[in-house]
C-alpha cells in the first residue's frame, strides 16, 4: 500500500455533482480537488499533478474532448468522463482523446468507487507489476509468454496472448475496438469487421480463463464501446 493516500481533481460546474463525487472519492484520496470550468481545472491540475482525474462535460468553457486533450498532454493520471446520454459514437471519441473509462449519469456511488479503484490499481499510487499479472486462479507472466490456471499451462494463440496481455496491462482502462485492433492487428486493412474479428477471439479467450464464459468477471464488454479487463471483479 502507498504510504500516503493521493490526490483526486473533480471537474463538474455543478457543486451538487461535485460534492458527490467527492464524498465517492473520500475514502480512498487524501484530499478532493474541485474546478468549475475547463480553463481553470487545466491549470490546477498542471500545478497540482492529481493522481486522478473526474471530467464532466458539460462545462461552461470548453468542450470536454478539448479538455481531456489538454490534460492528456500535461498529465498521466487516469481520466474518469462523466456523461449523460452519449452515442456510443461520442464515447469512443472521447476515449481515442484520451480518457481512461467512462461512467454514465446516473450513476451509483459503489459503481463509481469500483471504477475507479479498477484504473488505480495500474496507477503508480496503487499495487501493480505489469510483468506478472494474477487475477483470480490465474497468472500471466507477460516477460516468460505464460498463462496458468490453477498452476496448470494454458494454450493461448498469439492473437489471444496479443488481447490479453494489452487488456490486462491495461486493468481498468476500457479499450475501443479499434485501440485493440490497431495494437493487435498491424494490416487493418487486411482485415474487415473489428468488433466481429474481435468478438471470436474474445469469445475463445473467455473460455480459456472465465469460470463462466456466458458470464465473464475479467473481461467484460463495454457495449458498443469495446472492453475492460478487471483482475478483482
Amino acid at each position: 500500500m502507498p504510504a500516503a493516500l493521493p490526490v483526486a481533481l473533480v471537474i463538474d460546474d455543478e457543486a451538487q455533482i461535485r460534492r458527490a463525487v467527492k464524498n465517492a472519492l473520500a475514502p480512498d484520496f487524501a484530499r478532493v480537488l474541485e474546478s468549475g470550468t475547463g480553463k481553470d481545472a487545466i491549470d490546477l491540475a498542471a500545478a497540482q499533478r492529481p493522481a486522478l482525474v473526474v471530467l464532466d462535460l458539460g462545462l461552461p468553457d470548453m468542450s470536454g474532448a478539448d479538455v481531456c486533450h489538454a490534460l492528456r498532454h500535461r498529465i498521466d493520471a487516469p481520466i474518469v468522463v462523466l456523461a449523460a446520454r452519449h452515442t456510443d459514437i461520442e464515447r469512443v471519441a472521447l476515449l481515442d482523446a484520451g480518457a481512461d473509462d467512462y461512467v454514465t449519469k446516473p450513476f451509483t456511488p459503489e459503481e463509481f468507487q469500483a471504477r475507479v479503484r479498477a484504473l488505480m490499481r495500474r496507477s503508480p499510487y496503487g499495487e501493480h507489476d505489469t510483468s506478472r499479472i494474477q487475477f483470480g486462479t490465474c497468472v500471466l507472466d507477460v516477460e516468460a509468454r505464460t498463462l496458468t490456471r490453477d498452476g496448470v499451462s494454458v494454450h493461448l494463440t498469439p492473437i489471444e496472448w496479443a488481447l490479453l496481455r494489452l487488456l490486462a496491462s491495461n486493468a481498468g482502462k476500457v479499450l475501443t475496438h479499434q485501440q485493440l485492433f490497431t495494437s493487435v492487428w498491424r494490416n487493418r486493412k487486411k482485415y474487415g469487421d473489428a468488433q466481429q474479428y474481435l468478438r471470436v477471439h474474445v469469445a475463445n479467450l473467455r473460455r480459456k480463463i472465465e469460470d463462466d464464459s456466458l458470464h465473464p468477471c475479467y473481461i467484460l464488454t463495454e457495449s458498443g464501446v469495446g472492453y475492460r479487463f478487471d483482475p478483482v471483479p
